[in-house]
């Protein structure tokens, strides 16, 4: 005897009308964010000055792309070499800095200006492009990502 078991393949009604009330309000509050509507929270600019949060150390830096692909990171006061990043490491320094860059392109800026690299007493660690006021900030990237750059912080002489 053959017994033929029929399976439904249909989603509930009801799972659909749920996950459409999610998407719906979703795309919602993102566009009234986006509009201005409600204001947004994760401004870490804001947040510093709201907390009085102030520099503990900044250095003035310039990146510079050597002809063998190694980009040279340079104090922009002494012009001393703070670090050589040779062609092929350093995939999140690269990114960022191409991302600035593109920003200074559009802007018909060139790589002169020095980028300003702060840590904050929080913690925290933001690289600033004094010219387009594009800010990064580098700690919401992991430990990882953050070390590369609080290295450049740090004086050989000390």
């Amino acid at each position: 005897m053959n017994q033929t078991v029929h399976h439904d393949p249909t989603v509930p009604r009801g799972a659909l009308i749920g996950a459409a009330t999610v998407l719906l309000f979703t795309m919602a509050v993102t566009g009234a964010v986006s509009l201005g509507f409600i204001p947004q929270s994760a401004d870490p600019t804001a947040s510093r000055v709201a907390a009085n949060v102030k520099p503990e150390q900044t250095r003035m830096l310039r990146f510079v792309d050597r002809a063998d692909g190694a980009v040279v990171v340079s104090d922009a006061a002494s012009g001393d070499v703070v670090k050589v990043i040779e062609f092929g490491q350093g995939g999140f320094l690269r990114a960022t800095m191409r991302r600035l860059a593109k920003t200074r392109k559009a802007s018909n800026i060139g790589a002169e200006p020095a980028f300003e690299l702060t840590l904050w007493e929080n913690g925290a660690l933001s690289l600033k492009d004094p010219e387009t006021g594009r800010e990064v900030e580098i700690h919401g990237f992991g430990s990882d990502h953050s070390k590369i750059f609080a290295d450049m912080l740090k004086d050989p002489a000390a």
